[in-house]
């Protein structure tokens, strides 16, 4: 399957990811910002979205609309110091809706 890539979190988080030429969207984490671009990036149709775990919770109740389809493939990645667990909970999440079972579960 072939499809556009988007990038979404803070500048440090997206630079390397544009230097690779995906299309990237920098924001700062306050939550107005975020569900904008949240919302921007879904309109544009993209296949993947790269989410830094900073932003993911804000950006959380836009990209909820989409769980149930099968694009875009919405994955976060843990970027802080120190991680959160939101991209962790996320896997879990995408995990059990592929399997049926939730493998992270302790």
């Amino acid at each position: 399957m072939e499809g556009k890539v988007a990038v979404f979190g803070n500048a440090d988080f997206v630079m390397p990811f544009a230097a690779m030429g995906l299309d990237s969207f920098a924001v700062e984490p306050a939550a107005e910002a975020v569900q904008k671009t949240a919302e921007e990036i879904l309109k544009q149709k993209y296949s993947l979205v790269v989410v830094a775990e900073n932003i993911a919770p804000q950006a959380q109740p836009v990209f909820d609309t989409t769980l149930k389809k099968t694009a875009p493939c919405i994955v976060v990645v843990p970027f802080t110091a120190e991680p959160t667990g939101v991209a962790t909970e996320s896997l879990g999440r995408m995990i059990k809706m592929a399997t049926g079972i939730n493998i992270l579960k302790a």
